[in-house]
């Protein structure tokens, strides 16, 4: 699916909702900050959804190259898909000091 910075949040979220429930998962592609933020808003919908049903969903971005009219231009990919595992949505996850990685001496 192509997501623009004029498409509403939750018609994304239920193209995303649809996708997952009949496939598993879901794709979009995106170029630019309006179309990313707009993209990100619906999973965030499709996730809250999806979580009353007992699925936690998980997004993986990747940069992807496409073409747009002819011209080349760089997007981001997402990739939607049901978390395996892990904790469920909702759960709090408590990150200690010896998890976080320490940051380079200046």
């Amino acid at each position: 699916m192509k997501v623009s910075a004029h498409s509403s949040p939750r018609s994304v979220a239920g193209a995303f909702a649809g996708d997952v429930r009949q496939h598993g998962r879901a794709e979009a592609y995106v170029v630019g900050a309006g179309a990313l933020n707009q993209a990100v808003k619906g999973i965030a919908i499709a996730r809250t959804l999806l979580a009353e049903q007992g699925v936690d969903l998980v997004c993986v971005p990747a940069f992807t190259e496409l073409q747009i009219d002819g011209e080349q231009r760089t997007g981001i990919h997402l990739v939607v898909e049901v978390r395996e595992g892990g904790p469920e949505y909702g759960d709090e996850v408590a990150i200690t000091d010896a998890e976080l990685p320490t940051p380079p001496a200046s």
